[in-house]
């Protein structure tokens, strides 16, 4: 075992020492990871990064003087730049006005390794916090659609809110909704004959969706107080669609057409060009998160990240949004797998078991990672990223393609998630949802 070691973890302007408990330890040995990871050296050096809205780079200038500090271009991933750690760009006039988000840059190298194309349909099966789901939109431009799902209703409301900041949302839908059973396809260009129909806004019995306003009926405003008042986390089977652009596909349809589930051989055709499956994790490889635990209590720290009996849980769920995040992919089309965990229980074991039960999907190289300063996996063709090799968060990578074949036709039944992961998998994730998130 390794001997305990005390991190300087930077906060701030002032550095505090921050002891990693035993147990901690313990875990990052059992794990394979090595806890120079967590010393001061790499979080005292450790930038934040922020990207640039397209259209505004030009004004790299401005931007430096009005958040006070020099931006360092990311040489490897475009439109991306590195600022001092201590640096806050939340109250920046440029934040405000939407030209920069903050997202580290694993985060964006994950969503680059996507290889969105104009017109691409894409799936962010767990969308939140959502400066990911922004940069997809930005990548698409004013085609195509994306739509995010996340499980936690407070978290995805935060998405809708940065795709309306940035002004992302016509081509956006977001639903509150397990991602490992989330089950609904891009919606394609419908006929015009299809819409002349429709013009009086029905079909048969039923009404159409309309351009999107935040504004809801009464009587949904009131069920939604009294679920409020009840102070309960309920998980709805069914998705709900909280958030819809006017060129998202979901203007002229009906709630049956939008919620029709797909048959196998619909997937095939029409289901997602690319699907990024951001997986929960015990968020081992962040430092700001491990951080956090001096405020939140290493008794949190062990509850949350050291319970063998959760993180068996957590792997569960990971094999199954990862299934599921494939079961919804056109074959062809390109999906990503990542987490901000280090450990190989949450990601090469994931991907192997993934690998062994679906001989439709292929492994890719990440043909654009020659260039990254990141590591390869325990399985060729996987990437990490580190605090130390990459100076970015820790953030584990790998590609698949679909072949030809049915994925309903070769899988066993997918193993089921205690109700109380999936619980936590919606209340936890961040007890507060931070004003510039980096992921």
């Amino acid at each position: 075992m390794y001997p305990a070691i005390r991190v300087n973890l930077v906060g701030g302007m002032a550095a505090a020492n921050l002891p990693l408990p035993e147990a901690f330890l313990e875990f990052l040995n059992l794990n394979g990871i090595d806890p120079s990871i967590y010393t001061s050296s790499a979080a005292d050096f450790l930038p934040r990064y922020l990207r640039i809205k397209p259209g505004c780079e030009e004004q790299v200038e401005a931007i430096e003087a009005d958040i006070g500090c020099k931006l360092q271009k990311v040489d490897w991933l475009p439109s991306f730049y590195s600022l001092p750690p201590h640096i806050q760009i939340a109250g920046s006039k440029s934040y405000q006005e939407g030209k920069i988000y903050g997202i580290d840059a694993a985060s964006g190298a994950a969503v680059s390794a996507l290889n969105i194309t104009t017109g691409d349909h894409v799936l962010d099966l767990c969308a939140a916090p959502g400066a990911k789901l922004c940069m997809i939109l930005e990548l698409l431009g004013n085609s195509g659609s994306v739509t995010g799902v996340d499980v936690a209703r407070h978290r995805l409301a935060a998405c809708k809110t940065l795709v309306q900041k940035y002004s992302l949302g016509d081509h956006c839908r977001l639903f509150v909704a397990d991602g490992a059973e989330f089950s609904l396809i891009p919606i394609h260009v419908h006929s015009d004959i299809k819409s002349l129909n429709r013009e009086y806004g029905k079909q048969g019995d039923e009404l159409l969706y309309k351009e999107w306003t935040s504004r809801k009926p009464w009587k949904e405003r009131k069920k939604a107080n009294k679920e409020r008042e009840k102070g309960s986390l309920q998980l709805n089977l069914e998705p709900e669609l909280i958030y819809y652009g006017r060129h998202s596909g979901v203007v002229g349809l009906s709630k049956t057409e939008l919620f029709e589930t797909a048959s196998a051989h619909d997937i095939s055709q029409y289901g997602y060009d690319k699907v990024l499956v951001d997986a929960e994790c015990t968020h081992d490889g962040s430092l700001k998160h491990i951080q956090k635990f001096e405020n939140w209590g290493w008794t949190t720290l062990e509850r949350r990240v050291l319970d063998a009996e959760r993180t068996d849980d957590l792997t569960v769920l990971q094999f199954r949004l990862l299934t599921n995040g494939f079961k919804l992919l056109k074959v062809g089309g390109y999906l990503v797998y990542s987490t901000c965990s280090l450990t190989y229980a949450q990601n090469e074991d994931v991907i192997e078991k993934f690998l062994s039960l679906n001989p439709c999907a292929e492994l890719l190289e990440i043909d654009s990672s020659k260039c990254w300063p990141c590591k390869s996996g325990r399985i060729p063709k996987t990437l990490r990223f580190d605090p130390w090799t990459s100076k970015t968060s820790g953030l584990f990578v790998a590609k698949f393609t679909k072949k030809n074949r049915t994925i309903t036709d070769l899988s066993p039944p997918l193993p089921s998630v205690p109700p109380a992961t999936v619980c936590h998998y919606a209340s936890h994730c961040c007890t507060a949802i931070a004003s510039s998130p980096q992921g």
